[in-house]
């Protein structure tokens, strides 16, 4: 890029910052999409970002950078998600001390949990929660939270979902204002400010504390670090839970995980026998055919992931276009020699039917898994899908109930996961090519189409100017004319008058 070559990177950017800019082009998409494809702020941003990765350390900020009784206090952590499914980063304002001594150490406190998220969910969103029940003027740290926006300003493009101010004291509403004009015209539709009464607007009772009318038994310990596996929100599709999932989970008292979520288990779907060599055969026939009649519908993927349970097809996305296609296969194949239970969950259940959702395989079969698109809805790159299996015993069920019980029963070492994400075609999403990678020709003759357009704007402006001129002329000299009249009437008698 003309960013990177211009400018001397080894001095003032970390050099794995730049390599990943350089072949990250989503990255790069979004720094784009973030300044509204303005170049000269695209790049102005990312020259900031870099210099800031590089002053704080980013690519080696761990753990045990950051002093430990800062993890103790649970002032800022991540847990549950809002209700369009993005990660929760919480701030309990009444924790936070203002301390100058220790205000370098709280920057890198949040700039780790945002990388740790950065990096383990790229490209998905958070929103950021201040609860300010309890606190008071002495808790707010004006600087501390201006660092904070500027986190999403100008650090992390793009991962700023919403920012929901909990309860905030009337005595402080001078100071948000400041906050307002830090933000810039396009953050502030994101703060959203609510109380008990319309929290749940925005996020689910179960992911809510009980101070804010939320069931969420959650409470912050350290250690172990929270969410040290914290994934996407995973949803599964279809029917209501069973009556033995609901007692399960009205009788829960273990700590919440990142992907603790209801399973729906559907009616298992009896696997069919394969032979891998005759069904490769009939794939590449049915190919050749939808080549041949310039088909557009669902073709078997060319990518395979390897997993010890599964074989599963495609490995990393499912294709989707805004209109034709809106159905996709998952293919899995069994590679042991036990049953193996599955699970297919997404983050945009309301998006999508996934059948089946939940099933078994057994030895050497496999089993296609339809994923649809419903209704007028459309793929977006940020939707997720996670397979879950284990290997179960010959003689272990594969009804529902039986594999309810197995999932609630199987430890988490034992279980595979995969996850895949949604590619959308070119025609569904910007594209870079207007700032990118157009000719000059192109932009010439854009420029010059314009040029045309402004010129015939202006010369027909001139006309209507030109007219109007004339019609004013006209009404002055009408009006002249009357008033001479007028005056002749009144100063001439009449005839055979006096």
């Amino acid at each position: 890029m003309y960013f990177l070559i211009q400018t001397d990177s080894t001095d003032k950017y970390d050099p794995r910052d730049v390599e990943r800019l350089e072949k990250d082009d989503s990255l790069v998409e979004s720094y784009l999409t973030w300044r509204h494809f303005v170049v000269e702020d695209t790049l102005k941003m990312m020259d900031e970002s870099l210099q800031w990765r590089k002053e704080y350390g980013l690519n080696d900020l761990t753990e045990g950078s950051i002093p430990k009784w800062m993890f103790e206090t649970g002032a800022v952590y991540l847990h549950g998600y809002d209700k369009e499914g993005n990660k929760l980063f919480w701030f309990k304002v009444k924790l936070h001390v203002k301390d100058a001594r220790t205000f370098l150490d709280k920057k890198k406190y949040v700039a780790f949990w945002l990388e740790r998220y950065f990096r383990r969910e790229p490209g998905m969103p958070l929103t950021v929660v201040f609860d300010m029940s309890e606190s008071g003027f002495s808790n707010i740290d004006m600087e501390f939270v201006k660092y904070i926006v500027s986190c999403f300003r100008v650090y992390y493009p793009k991962m700023l979902s919403k920012m929901v101010m909990y309860e905030m004291p009337f005595i402080m509403n001078a100071a948000w204002k400041i906050v307002r004009s830090w933000l810039g015209p396009d953050a502030i539709s994101k703060l959203k400010f609510v109380s008990k009464s319309d929290i749940q607007t925005y996020i689910d009772v179960e992911h809510l504390p009980p101070h804010m009318g939320g069931t969420d038994p959650f409470r912050y310990s350290y250690p172990p670090l929270l969410d040290d596996d914290f994934q996407s929100p995973i949803s599964e599709n279809g029917g209501l839970l069973s009556e033995d999932e609901n007692e399960s989970k009205d009788g829960e008292t273990e700590p919440s995980s990142p992907l603790e979520l209801s399973c729906n288990i559907e009616a298992t779907c009896k696997p069919r026998k394969v032979n891998f060599v005759e069904e490769n055969a009939k794939l590449e026939e049915a190919d050749k055919i939808d080549g041949a009649n310039g088909s557009r519908s669902t073709r078997r993927p060319s990518t395979t992931f390897k997993g010890p349970l599964l074989h599963i097809s495609p490995a990393e996305e499912l294709c989707f276009e805004p209109k034709d296609k809106r159905k996709c296969l998952i293919t899995l194949n069994n590679v042991t020699k036990n049953p193996v239970a599955f699970k297919v969950r997404t983050t945009a259940p309301e998006k999508y039917r996934v059948k089946p959702s939940s099933s078994s395989c057994e030895p050497g079969a496999s089993i296609n898994i339809v994923v649809s698109l419903h209704g007028g809805s459309q793929a977006s790159l940020q939707d997720r899908f996670l397979v879950m299996a284990a290997e179960m015993e010959q003689n272990a069920g594969a009804g529902p109930p039986d594999l309810a019980q197995f999932w609630k029963e199987i430890p988490k070492a034992r279980i595979m996961e995969h996850r895949m994400r949604c590619h959308v075609f070119e025609s569904s999403k910007p594209t870079l090519s207007p700032l990118i990678n157009s000719s000059p020709a192109t932009e010439m003759n854009s420029h010059q189409d314009l040029q045309s357009m402004i010129m015939q704007v202006m010369a027909s402006n001139s006309r209507l100017e030109q007219k109007l001129n004339q019609c004013l002329w006209t009404q002055k000299v009408l009006m002249f004319l009357l008033s001479v009249f007028m005056a002749l009437i009144i100063t001439c008698p009449l005839p055979g008058g006096r």
